[in-house]
């Protein structure tokens, strides 16, 4: 998979094409759709703190427009290059399809180490960057709105929309123009762990159907369940987080230096406030410590959460894993030969094409507040406290009875934007599963959940395309 020869975006084509073949579109809608349909390689010159001139590379990839805007991270990395970002903006398009957010799939990137370089440094080639896509016009709340991902954050968004704003004076809608901004800057509350949190529903989803989890050997529900979760930050940390919360036991947590493995169950704050201490979480009390960390994805667990790297699971592991049940909550930690073997076996693979979508999705609900300029919740919180508030007193009067303090708060409670955020992602995630489960039990010739996803994907973009009138 690391060879100079092996291509992300043929991987992806791969995949596509092995969906196609469950489909009825015409070839040449399949191959509109396969395509990327804009690719912007940009170098620039940026002065460093030391006085010397550094030239970067940088990309941004627009693969579909059947729906405006484009939507898609931008990633700072020294391994970035055109057929990864090729790759990674079409598997936007297939996720956004498949969760039914209304935006085409793009993606970008800068070819830089974040750590090589200050604060400063990084100011400055970020608001190059966005100043180089919005001369293109490949950036703005109705065209392409970027977002985090690998090696950014609330920081780099903050920057990214300044620099729009500045560039654009006057537009109403330019706080838009990027998601995953800091609250202050028009941000979302639940941004931060709604990729864990999606993870965690659309799993529960599938616990919750008797059929499925019957062929497995499992009971229905995720309680009492045994997971085990490779990788603790931000993504494995609130996946973990939310399974404990809900009944289920994290049995092993691994990162790249070790795992830690208690069969009567582990919680992610202990551990984290551990390697804080220690710097990391190999010889946590009260655990067992697995030096060689790829061994801790060979225990005997019902759910494994591969939540850190690419290709952790091969041809290779494959048939030592145990789990019964794998969530995708990394990009890519399943080779195709992996699924190939878990096909075999009779194990469910929950793709990440759509478990992890829960950033997009909460991407989705802060770019809409962005165009609406009004907080969620602002409007309905209290009038909802107060009528509810009003029915529960005429409950205690014709009763004769009162209701406790704990219970008469989670009654009268109004919904914060939190709130409103989360049970937006809870209904996108279970709707997705179902979607996918429903088109797998349609076709049982598709061989595995990742197909039936791809077939999701296509089928919507594709009835798109026909009713945009591009295809008469």
């Amino acid at each position: 998979m690391s060879t100079t020869n092996y291509s992300f975006f043929g991987a992806v084509e791969q995949s596509f094409d092995k969906a196609a073949a469950f489909t009825k579109w015409d070839k040449g809608i399949l191959e509109q759709i396969k395509q990327c349909n804009s690719v912007y390689q940009m170098r620039f010159p940026v002065k460093m703190d030391d006085g010397s001139i550094e030239v970067i590379e940088a990309y941004r990839v627009q693969h579909s427009q059947h729906k405006s805007p484009c939507k898609g991270g931008i990633r700072f990395s020294e391994e970035v290059n055109q057929d990864e970002v090729m790759a990674l903006a079409s598997l936007m398009t297939y996720k956004c399809a498949i969760v039914n957010v209304p935006f085409g799939g793009a993606k970008g990137g800068i070819k830089i180490n974040p750590r090589n370089h200050t604060a400063y440094e990084l100011e400055k080639i970020t608001r190059r960057y966005t100043s180089e896509l919005v001369k293109k016009n490949f950036i703005g709340p109705g065209i392409d709105v970027p977002a985090p991902d690998y090696g950014t954050g609330e920081r780099e968004m903050a920057w990214i929309v300044d620099t729009y704003a500045s560039l654009r004076p006057g537009e109403i809608d330019a706080a838009g123009c990027v998601t995953g901004k800091p609250i202050t800057q028009g941000g979302v509350r639940g941004r931060r762990e709604a990729t864990g949190l999606g993870v965690f529903y659309g799993i529960r989803e599938v616990c919750n159907m008797p059929e499925v989890m019957s062929k497995l050997g499992l009971t229905t529900g995720v309680e009492g369940k045994r997971v085990v979760v490779q990788g603790i930050g931000n993504v494995g940390y609130h996946t973990a987080k939310f399974f404990r919360e809900n009944g289920a036991k994290i049995i092993a947590i691994s990162e790249h230096d070790g795992a830690v493995f208690n069969p009567e169950g582990l919680h992610e704050d202990e551990l984290i406030e551990f390697r804080k201490k220690t710097g990391s979480i190999v010889n946590f009390p009260g655990a067992t410590t697995i030096t060689n960390t790829t061994d801790a994805l060979e225990l005997d667990c019902d759910i494994l959460i591969p939540a850190a790297l690419e290709n952790v699971i091969n041809g290779d592991n494959a048939p030592r894993i145990k789990a019964k049940i794998i969530g995708e909550a990394a990009n890519g930690p399943l080779t195709p030969d992996a699924d190939e073997v878990f096909a075999a076996k009779g194990v469910l693979v929950v793709p990440d094409m759509f478990l992890n979508a829960g950033g997009v999705t909460v991407s989705y609900f802060e770019w809409l507040k962005n165009l609406s300029h009004v907080r969620y919740g602002r409007l309905e919180k209290r009038f909802t406290e107060n009528l509810n508030t009003n029915i529960l007193g005429q409950m205690e009067f014709l009763s004769g009875k009162k209701v406790k303090k704990e219970h008469r708060d989670i009654i009268t409670h109004g919904p914060d934007e939190v709130d409103l955020v989360y049970s937006g992602l809870e209904e996108t995630m279970i709707t997705a599963v179902n979607e996918v489960m429903d088109c797998w039990k349609q076709n049982p010739s598709i061989p595995d959940m990742r197909t039936a996803a791809y077939v999701v994907a296509i089928n919507k973009v594709a009835t798109s395309y026909v009713e945009l009138g591009i295809f008469p």
